[in-house]
């Protein structure tokens, strides 16, 4: 997180904490509904006030008083994360509804952050218009002095709020002489898959930390959540930002606009992330929403690591995954025959999801912490991978024997030629040649140039697009 001082936002469910966050980070992060509890896990941004940048956290409704018994664990993983957020954070922002007044559950929100020591500002929000002026000895019970009224929704009273918060942050310690402080911008990985898959539990076992709830039930995690994390399987630290997703479901089974927006927050982590990490479940195997969400990877040509979680639970039907490998029964005598290797399970992977075949695949256990190190050197290789740049002399001759191996094909006795080639851009890479006749570049013989690419460059978890652009034989190369 930013070391310019970290400001947590907390309070019971259904006050508005998440139209907060997002009116003071000045762009749609939380998931925002009418709906109370919502909001599970902490949800933080990089964010600046006039100038000021700080991290932002937004927490799930304490809905528990103090020493409360219920079976509900994602109430109680909910209030765990909020604790852990008020444990870290510099200033706190209680947030309560200045239309209810002051409940039971804000009282004993309060009890909580007395005991935490931190400093606390109350923001009595949905204070939408004037009428609501002079009622703030209501909260003066709280004990933390001023209110400040404020309205997420019509975005009234937050200045003089936060140039009271960021007043109390401690200042971002200077850089020593001679230095300059540069940003390294971090590689953005999301972890992607459908419910259940075990996606917080990998994030959770590579940080060593609660840093998301995880529960059995599906549907857990609703947010797309960023977590600040360092690779170290390099001499270098790759500074990085792991986005753990809401899972996709079937688009007919998504029934409320909760989960709909939870989809389009998982889409829209895809699209922004550097790499993605498809979970697979190895007890259920590869089912058909695998494949939608690995055809989303693929559509929106970002570089891909799959990963096979639960190993340690894969059945042996699971782990032999085709007939000639299945158990069989013989004259009531259960008969094995030899399991798949992982190298071999990869190449059955690899044949479920032809369009991520240049994907490597990794089998894991979050719980166990089986192989995770090597998904986390995957992530950093595939990364690398992406920035390659061939120079266009040596392309150019990769093609040419590619093309002495393979003859473009013709059409009514015209052929395909290919006059250069040069690459045109990184991460995705992407290649531009020159030829007579883009019509006879068929799907076919581009999966066949990519591959041998990849035979020469590597490329490994890359999607490579190649586009052809006519040219005379006559016109000179570019």
């Amino acid at each position: 997180m930013s070391g310019s001082g970290i400001i947590a936002i907390v309070g019971r469910p259904n006050v508005g904490k998440s139209a907060l966050f997002n009116r003071i980070a000045g762009r749609r992060i939380a998931i925002v509904h009418d709906r109370p509890g919502v909001t599970r896990d902490r949800v933080s941004a990089e964010v600046e006030w006039q100038g000021r940048p700080f991290t932002l956290v937004d927490t799930g409704g304490i809905g528990l008083a103090h020493g409360e018994k219920s079976d509900d664990i994602i109430a109680h993983a909910t209030l765990d994360q909020a604790l852990t957020a008020i444990e870290s954070a510099h200033v706190i922002l209680l947030v309560t509804d200045i239309r209810e007044g002051v409940v039971a559950l804000d009282r004993d929100v309060a009890r909580r952050l007395h005991q935490s020591g931190k400093p606390v500002l109350v923001a009595a929000n949905k204070a939408d218009n004037d009428t609501f002026a002079g009622i703030s000895p209501d909260f003066a019970q709280l004990g933390f002095g001023e209110l400040f009224p404020v309205s997420a929704l019509h975005d009234r009273g937050l200045s003089e709020m936060m140039e009271a918060a960021l007043a109390l942050v401690p200042p971002a310690p200077e850089p020593e002489a001679g230095t300059t402080a540069v940003a390294a911008e971090p590689l953005k990985i999301a972890i992607v898959g459908r419910p259940n898959v075990g996606k917080s539990s990998i994030i959770n076992s590579i940080t060593q930390s609660k840093r998301v709830i995880v529960s059995p039930i599906p549907g857990t995690t609703r947010d797309a959540i960023d977590v600040p994390f360092l690779i170290q399987t390099g001499a270098e630290p790759q500074p990085c930002m792991l986005i753990d997703t809401a899972g996709l479901r079937k688009a007919r089974r998504v029934d409320d606009s909760v989960e709909f927006f939870s989809a389009s927050r998982t889409h829209a982590a895809i699209t922004r992330c550097d790499v993605a990490v498809l979970v697979l479940d190895a007890e259920s195997g590869i089912l058909e929403q695998d494949k939608k969400i690995a055809d989303i990877i693929n559509a929106e040509h970002r570089a891909c690591v799959v990963v096979v979680n639960k190993w340690d639970l894969a059945t042996a039907e699971v782990r032999e995954v085709r007939q000639r490998h299945r158990v069989r029964k013989r004259s009531g005598v259960r008969e094995k025959r030899p399991q798949l290797t992982l190298a071999e399970f990869g190449d059955w992977v690899h044949e479920q999801l032809f369009f991520l075949d240049y994907a490597p695949v990794i089998f894991t256990s979050a719980t166990q912490g089986f192989q995770l190190e090597r998904l986390l050197e995957a992530i950093r290789y595939v990364a690398a991978q992406r920035q390659q740049k061939v120079p266009t002399p040596l392309l150019n001759r990769t093609l040419a024997d590619a093309i002495n191996q393979r003859q473009p094909p013709s059409k009514s006795g015209k052929h395909l030629k290919f006059f250069y080639a040069t690459q045109t851009g990184q991460a995705p890479p992407s290649f531009l040649l020159f030829v007579n006749a883009t019509e006879l570049f068929t799907e076919q013989y581009s999966k066949y140039l990519r591959d041998c690419l990849r035979k020469a460059f590597g490329f490994e978890g890359c999607p490579l697009l190649l586009r052809a652009r006519p040219r005379s034989s006559r016109e000179p190369a570019p």
